[in-house]
């Protein structure tokens, strides 16, 4: 009887103690779970400083360097180039220009990979961005990071310090692990035309997820085939896009942006709050980008890649949305809302 009230009393003494290692251990458990892309070094060990002075901690090399970059002192992923390149391909993000569709009416071409990660969210991708420019480099990062992409980037060694900088910027950031928040579901056949309309789906901002059949928790479900979404309209896929926008509706559209058709969102959240990722294929700043979220009672706060953390301004809460604006922002923002406590 005695030792087991001793036990109970350093139980009771040591309560802090184990509610910190348990809050320690669940915080590493979540940052393991973020999955942060890699750049792949073919560069020789003499280059070593010139990583650790761009902030670079982990990459990947050939599997007969390991130990050498081991022991000066980086976390080393082995892989072959013949590997990397059975990895699937990506295109370089950026602003596109396609000489078949100029026309001031149209919006513009966005080269982005967001529907290749939804499709296959355990999928092993690479970027070779060793032609790209620098914001490209950082923008592929970002890209990565947002979907939980395993990805892997082959870059130019001048853009060094600019990649180091987004890794930074995203290692520095809150851990957040929401679910994906959508409004349509998408039943995906793995055709090139269904990958097409996904396309144009995460570039007009019309959230959605894959499903293997119609959900009611869903307000669209999407089907290419079907008499609602017949073939011959998917042939189209902007307008098969703008057609579910219309039949979605704009005042059920959880997520809204204004003031740019370069950027792109995703969303993630649940009952403790919500986390918006937003990138901006223009290879330039923006001014005034107004958010819409269909969601009320939140406060938001704005990190913002090269700025850091920033108020949001003009914050609006009405009708069941709340709305605020970023002031400016470069290649990547993040804004985490939170569920106001009463």
């Amino acid at each position: 009887m005695k030792l087991l009230f001793v036990l109970s009393c350093l139980l009771v003494l040591n309560q802090p103690l184990l509610e910190n290692f348990h809050r320690a251990e669940t915080r590493q458990n979540a940052e393991e779970r973020q999955i942060v892309p890699v750049v792949y070094w073919s560069q020789g060990i003499e280059t070593a400083s010139a990583l650790k002075q761009a902030g670079i901690e982990q990459i990947a090399v050939a599997p007969d360097k390991t130990d050498e970059w081991r022991n000066a002192g980086f976390k080393v992923n082995p892989i072959s180039p013949e590997a990397l390149e059975k990895r699937e391909k990506l295109l370089v993000p950026r602003l596109a220009g396609r000489a078949n569709v100029a026309s001031a009416t149209r919006r513009p071409w966005i080269d982005s990979n967001g529907w290749r990660f939804i499709r296959n969210p355990s999928g092993k991708f690479y970027y070779d961005l060793s032609q790209a420019p620098r914001v490209a480099t950082a923008l592929a990062a970002a890209e990565a990071f947002t979907y939980s992409a395993d990805a892997i980037l082959k870059i130019d060694p001048v853009n060094l310090e600019d990649l180091g900088k987004m890794l930074a910027f995203i290692r520095n950031l809150p851990v957040k692990n929401y679910p994906v928040v959508a409004d349509l579901g998408l039943i995906d056949d793995g055709s090139p035309v269904t990958g097409e309309v996904m396309n144009l789906l995460v570039r007009r901002n019309l959230l959605f997820k894959i499903v293997p059949s119609p959900s009611p928790q869903l307000a669209v479900t999407i089907k290419i085939g079907t008499r609602e979404f017949p073939q011959s309209d998917a042939a189209d896929p902007s307008a098969f896009a703008q057609k579910v926008r219309q039949q979605l509706g704009d005042e059920k559209r959880t997520l809204r942006l204004y003031g740019s058709e370069v950027v792109i969102g995703r969303l993630t959240g649940d009952g403790a709050g919500i986390r918006l990722h937003l990138l901006n294929y223009s290879g330039s700043g923006i001014e005034g980008l107004r958010v819409r979220l269909r969601k009320s009672g939140h406060q938001g706060t704005a990190y913002v890649f090269g700025l850091g953390k920033v108020e949001l301004r003009d914050s609006l809460a009405e009708d069941g949305a709340v709305e605020s604006t970023i002031s400016q922002m470069g290649a990547y923002a993040v804004l985490d809302f939170s569920i106001a406590r009463r």
